[in-house]
């Protein structure tokens, strides 16, 4: 009798002890809207990042750009087509978040920004602004902030709806529209 409890003990043992190392099933799909930022998130590259554009798909009045795109160039562009025409927005990522914003400059009329570590410049009239907050800091197109687009990240891209890529743009046109 005590044979057979030290032999269940032992087998019950190696059960539980399997079952530690195999731990809960994985999923593919993520369980939160949003993946887990890096508490090291890698270092960008030094000097200026200039953009890389790229084609975003777009099904119906959802648009979406693959987050690989932005973590593997750290700064992209992308177009949308419009009723008044083509109209630009870039992604990039600063301190380990990404920020979707109009690419418009319009004084200078420029669609093109580099990332110097948390500026963004125009490419034309060089105007900085701040890439957190799309705030000018200064230049000659400093009263045009650059307005945010908001999104979510559902199976690895970045999703907006159309509607609020065009009030992005938009506002982006605005002076101060702060």
């Amino acid at each position: 009798m005590l044979r057979k409890i030290l032999i269940g003990a032992v087998l019950f043992s190696l059960i539980l002890t399997a079952a530690a190392c195999v731990g809960p099933p994985s999923s593919s799909t993520p369980t939160s809207p949003n993946p887990p930022t890096s508490p090291n998130p890698p270092t960008p590259p030094s000097g200026p990042i200039e953009a890389t554009w790229i084609e975003p798909e777009v099904v119906g009045d959802t648009v979406s750009i693959p987050v690989s795109e932005v973590e593997n160039n750290w700064n992209i562009h992308f177009k949308l087509q419009a009723q008044s025409g083509d109209i630009n927005f870039m992604a990039s990522i600063v301190d380990g978040e990404i920020y979707v914003r109009a690419n418009a400059c319009p004084p200078c009329r420029s669609v093109g920004f580099s990332l110097q570590n948390d500026i963004l410049v125009c490419d034309t009239c060089r105007t900085t602004f701040e890439a957190e907050t799309g705030d000018g800091i200064e230049g000659a197109c400093v009263d045009y902030p650059k307005a945010p687009v908001p999104y979510e990240i559902t199976d690895g891209n970045i999703v907006m709806s159309e509607a609020d890529l065009i009030a992005a743009y938009q506002d982006t046109l605005n002076p101060g529209w702060l």
